[in-house]
């Protein structure tokens, strides 16, 4: 009895288990089914909202995503954005030129950006990095691209003229086809080039359009410039083109169109009249002169066209961005029968292959059309005389050897441009295939690799029918070159912050190799308007041409500290070899020092509200100046008609050897201050001093 009702207990409890299950499961379940996919929802969720700057302007292309995430997204042209976020996240936001920005994760946020301080144009590109301008302790200018266009020219160096201090621009010439001379704080050599050093891109060389330039970097100082050794002694000049970022495709189009028009000041040409009376103060001029009254200037010169049409696109993501332009450019000579035609292209690629590897690719291709006037136009504006008629009574332009012509020279320009040509077609290509390879969090390694080739073709005819042609039954003269230059540049970058103390550390292998070549020749007898080498019957002068190659090796190793930004010293050497240089001193040593003081991050300078900034700085070093030609070491032989003997060629020594020629080396200091008074007043003061020591001959030793 006793096991049956015990039996009957266990049956009974089983049940009341079994009841008390069920239940809890279906309030589990219910639980499950409401609640659950609630905490799921609270887990990750779509934030949506609106980024904008302290003036409500809308930012596009800023960076949205949760703080250390690999990808996030882009506001669009409006500044709103959507991101899947867990619940409760940090959301970091950021923008070229603005403060970067950290919330919390909420349904729906506005958000207010605030422009930087310390925007792009406060980072400095100098030698092989970029730099915050007011951590430098060298003498650099920063010219932005926006304040380049405000002229319109294809030529940076007219550009550059009164934007950075120490640079002096000159221009020979009105001629669009003509360049320009830049030189940095003077003229620092007698015997070798005076030119700035060109570096593209990180690159020595290169091509580039000013279309296209984001900004330009002057470096002045040898703290600066020593970077680049034996070829930096005349300052160097670092372009840097535009590139894509990450948001929404831009595509921009620029137009600007404009007209020259030449100018003689107060200086005034004569008429017929006036020429006619100062004439009578010496003899008695033919009265029939007056009937004429030529404007030899006005027929000259012409109101100048000037044109410049860009088209662009730039964009991309995280991983991948991109910047491809096109521009057309003409710019008519206000002499007439002058002009410069460009054609350029350009693409900038980066792409990140991995999150420590990134591939840049840069491509610009430019075609130039060059056309001179033939005629010696501008010498003929100034003394053809008012009493020569230009034109014959049927409207076509005069011969000035036929007739009656008051005019020395017996010359009509207009005569000789309806036969007569001179032109140059140039086509440019520069390639960079660039990597970059952070190896981990201290260790960076970069290798950035260029190409550089160049075709240039020119012509002159001279018709039989003009007078510069008629001696020889017409002239053809033809001249082609090529050139090319390949750089490779490897670097690698330590960097490291222990507390207050910061030190990066640079080394450099780098290695330029040039190849030039040139083709001339000279043709006579040429039917008329055939400026064609195959029809012409004889030789005017023997073809000509050569080959030039030289190479340039760098290893350069640089140590820069600073404590707590107030304190930086930064060191540098270079050791540059040169084939252009004799075998006893094919290498030489460069050397550079540079420290500056911040003094507005002191603590006692912060009871000094009027002065926002204040730094002094100084720096001391050598560079070098290699513009003394290909083969100045070697002994030279030319080969001439003139060396020829009995019918059998010759040769004849035209430049002794030199294994002693060694290079322009040349020390320079400077100390300087920069100011800034209530954030808005800069006061730049800057004492630079320096001297050329072992110059390189100016020329050849004698023959013998």
């Amino acid at each position: 009895m006793r096991n049956k009702n015990l039996t009957n207990l266990k049956r009974g409890t089983s049940l009341v288990v079994l009841a008390l299950v069920l239940q809890l499961g279906q309030a589990g379940s219910g639980y499950a089914n409401s609640n659950g996919i609630d905490r799921i929802n609270e887990l990750r969720k779509i934030i949506t909202g609106k980024v904008t700057d302290e003036n409500g302007k809308p930012v596009e292309g800023a960076t949205v995503k949760v703080k250390d995430a690999k990808s996030g997204t882009t506001t669009n042209a409006t500044g709103a954005f959507s991101l899947n976020a867990p619940d409760n996240a940090t959301i970091v936001i950021s923008s070229v030129g603005f403060e970067t920005k950290e919330i919390t994760a909420s349904d729906e946020v506005m958000i207010v950006l605030k422009h930087s301080e310390e925007t792009m144009a406060d980072a400095v590109v100098v030698g092989y990095s970029s730099k915050k301008a007011k951590y430098l302790s060298s003498s650099v200018s920063v010219v932005s691209g926006d304040k380049l266009r405000d002229i319109t020219s294809n030529e940076l160096s007219s550009m550059l003229q009164g934007k950075a201090p120490g640079v002096v621009v000159s221009t020979g010439s009105g001629d669009p086809t003509s360049g320009s001379n830049i030189l940095v704080r003077g003229a620092g050599t007698i015997s070798a080039g005076s030119g700035p050093l060109i570096v593209v891109d990180g690159n020595i060389g290169g091509t580039y359009n000013p279309t296209d330039v984001e900004s330009v970097t002057v470096l002045k100082d040898a703290a600066a410039t020593g970077l680049y050794g034996s070829r930096a002694g005349n300052g160097v000049i670092i372009v840097t083109t535009k590139s894509g970022k990450s948001g929404k495709t831009k595509i921009d189009f620029n137009s600007i169109v404009g007209v020259n028009r030449a100018t003689t000041g107060n200086f005034k040409l004569m008429n017929s009249q006036q020429l006619f009376d100062y004439q009578s103060t010496f003899y008695t001029p033919d009265p029939a002169a007056l009937s004429t009254n030529t404007d030899w200037w006005d027929l000259a010169f012409r109101d100048a066209l000037t044109q410049s049409y860009t088209l662009s696109a730039s964009g991309g993501n995280d991983r991948t961005q991109f910047y491809i332009s096109g521009n057309y450019y003409q710019e008519q000579g206000t002499l007439d029968k002058n002009d410069k035609t460009q054609y350029n292209f350009r693409t900038n690629l980066t792409h990140k292959l991995t999150d420590k590897l990134k591939l840049s690719v840069l491509f610009n291709g430019i075609y130039t059309k060059d056309n001179y006037n033939p005629a010696g136009t501008l010498y003929q504006a100034y003394t053809n005389m008012p009493w020569d008629s230009a034109y014959n009574a049927d409207g076509t332009p005069r011969d000035a050897r036929e007739g009656n012509w008051y005019g020395r020279d017996r010359n009509n320009f207009l005569h000789s441009l309806q036969y007569d040509l001179s032109n140059a077609i140039s086509n440019r290509v520069n390639g960079d295939i660039n990597l970059d390879y952070q190896i981990s969090k201290h260790f960076s390694f970069a290798t950035y690799n260029r190409g550089t080739f160049t075709n240039l073709r020119s012509t002159s005819f001279y018709d039989k029918r003009s007078k510069s042609g008629a001696t020889n039954g017409g002239e053809l003269y033809n001249s082609s070159s090529y050139s090319s230059l390949l750089t490779s540049s490897n670097r690698f970058r330590y960097d490291n912050s222990f507390g207050d103390h910061n030190l990066s550390v640079l080394a450099v292998g780098e290695v330029t190799q040039s190849y030039y070549d040139v083709l001339s020749t000279a043709v006579k007898g040429l039917p008329p308007g055939r400026p064609f080498a195959s029809t012409a019957t004889d030789v005017l002068e023997n073809p000509s041409g050569g080959r030039n190659e030289y190479s340039f090796q760098k290893y350069l190793a640089q140590a820069d500290y600073n404590f707590a930004n107030k304190y930086f010293l930064v060191a540098s050497f270079v050791r540059d070899r040169s084939s252009r240089f004799g075998n006893n001193n094919s290498t030489a040593n460069f050397y550079q020092l540079g420290a500056s003081w911040v003094l507005t991050n002191e603590d006692f300078m912060r009871s000094v509200p009027a002065i926002s900034f204040l730094k002094l700085r100084g720096s001391y070093g050598t560079t070098g100046n290699a513009e003394i030609g290909d083969y100045g070491a070697l002994g030279l032989y030319t080969i001439s008609q003139a060396a020829s003997y009995a019918n059998a060629p010759g040769a004849s020594p035209s430049q002794k050897g030199n294994p002693d020629l060694t290079w322009e080396k040349q020390k320079t200091a400077n100390i300087g201050l920069d100011l800034t008074l209530f954030k808005r007043t800069v006061v730049v003061l800057r004492l630079p001093a320096g001297r050329a020591a072992g110059a390189s001959p100016g020329g050849p030793g004698p023959a013998t």
